[in-house]
């Protein structure tokens, strides 16, 4: 195996030049909310090209691909993915900007996610060259759904209803640039569309009618001063405001998107019951009118808060690969992949592929891949280690689902 490995790091450290031209390759394609499509056919092709088993894409769009174990159709599955989706809306301009006079890259995406879909192009290339056997299946997968209102919903159907439903071990997902850093502690979040609908009318001629603008506005003034909770702490935030047509219009209706965000669900759901009781309160003056104020408060997304225990054998195994290859273990809070599989039990991270990026989510996001091998072969050690510790992921996992049963009311 020793060979094998020493193998997969030559190609890693010969490749990164391919590596980089498949991030601007990666990058040139956009990926906006639930528009993956055309980057996940991209994904399929390259797939298929470094002769990975079973390439295809599921129900929900996600490009799956295996390096399966000798015993494929029993052996659990180590899976290793990185997100297609990025946050800019569809028309964003996505052509990559290279520097002249350094390796440093521009553009929407090039570090969230570009940089983790191009190690997962890499990490498979170096296993498929290297020839390397796993104890069990590692499965590939450029999944969709990650950002914003895609509420994880690749990982729900990998985890909950796809065809590798109850088989997955361990999840590791790349994410982004960095070396030490490995995201443990799952930041949770409830993010809601509220809507206020009025009969609406002239500004003159019909005034008097309740005012959903106003009355939103009013609402959203009180849901401001919620007392927040400082352990766990938790985040109210208001992102996007909606409504009316014209200046002397009243207007038929009003939006907002709220969102918390808290590492204890249990405040996030309490958070949540005060910002429907305020609403109500709000409208209620006007529920007996022949055109009563309406309401609707509707989910938009719900990633559930979660941490890899401290005697998680995946954490072990990491702290182990750190200190093979000497560098710290910087253990960080953050809203991921991982979120999804680490609320079911199941041991799973967000790690960094190496490199340094910036102003994340916005126009001028940056990525520069200089010395980004070292994280690859963090990255790449963690995988086959998880392939040797298989039954004591299963057990972790038995044993944390069993404890869930038992915790619920």
């Amino acid at each position: 195996m020793m060979t094998a490995v020493h193998r997969a790091f030559y190609w890693l450290h010969l490749h990164q030049p391919q590596m980089r031209q498949w991030l601007l390759e990666a990058v040139r394609i956009p990926a906006p909310p639930f528009g993956e499509s055309a980057r996940a056919a991209w994904f399929l092709d390259q797939f298929r090209t470094l002769g990975l088993g079973n390439v295809h894409r599921d129900e929900e769009g996600n490009v799956l691909g295996e390096v399966a174990s000798e015993d494929e159709r029993h052996s659990p599955v180590i899976l290793v993915s990185a997100h297609l989706d990025t946050v800019f809306p569809a028309g964003t301009p996505c052509d990559p900007i290279e520097s002249s006079d350094s390796s440093r890259i521009r553009g929407a995406g090039v570090c969230d996610n570009a940089a983790g879909l191009s190690a997962l192009l890499g990490l498979a290339a170096a296993i498929r060259f290297a020839n390397i056997n796993p104890p069990a299946t590692i499965l590939f997968a450029a999944n969709v759904g990650e950002e914003g209102e895609g509420d994880l919903r690749g990982m729900r159907h990998l985890f909950t209803v796809g065809r590798y439903k109850g088989r997955i071990a361990a999840a590791i997902a790349l994410e982004g640039g960095g070396t030490a850093t490995a995201v443990t502690n799952a930041l949770g979040s409830l993010r809601q569309r509220i809507t206020l609908t009025g009969p609406g009318g002239h500004s003159w001629a019909d005034a008097g009618a309740p005012n959903p603008i106003l009355l939103l506005s009013s609402a959203l003034h009180a849901i401001a001063e919620i007392p927040l909770s400082v352990e766990p702490l938790m985040t109210l935030n208001v992102g996007h405001i909606s409504g009316g047509t014209s200046v002397n219009s009243i207007p038929s209706s009003a939006t907002a998107l709220v969102e918390l965000r808290s590492t204890g669900s249990r405040e996030i759901e309490d958070a949540a019951a005060e910002i429907s009781r305020i609403l109500h309160a709000t409208i209620a003056p006007f529920t007996g009118l022949t055109s009563p104020v309406g309401l609707q408060i509707e989910l938009i997304g719900r990633r559930p808060a979660a941490c890899l225990p401290a005697g998680s054998q995946l954490l072990h195994t990491l702290v182990a690969v750190d200190r093979h290859l000497r560098i710290p273990t910087e253990q960080r809070l953050g809203s991921t992949d991982a979120n999804l599989p680490l609320s079911l039990g199941v041991p799973a991270l967000a790690i960094g592929t190496g490199g340094m990026g910036g102003n994340i989510h916005t126009l001028d996001e940056w990525y520069d891949p200089t010395g980004r091998e070292t994280a690859l072969r963090r990255v790449l050690l963690l995988i086959l280690a998880c392939g040797q510790i298989v039954p004591q992921l299963v057990q972790e996992t038995a044993a944390s689902t069993e404890a869930a049963v038992h915790s619920t009311p």
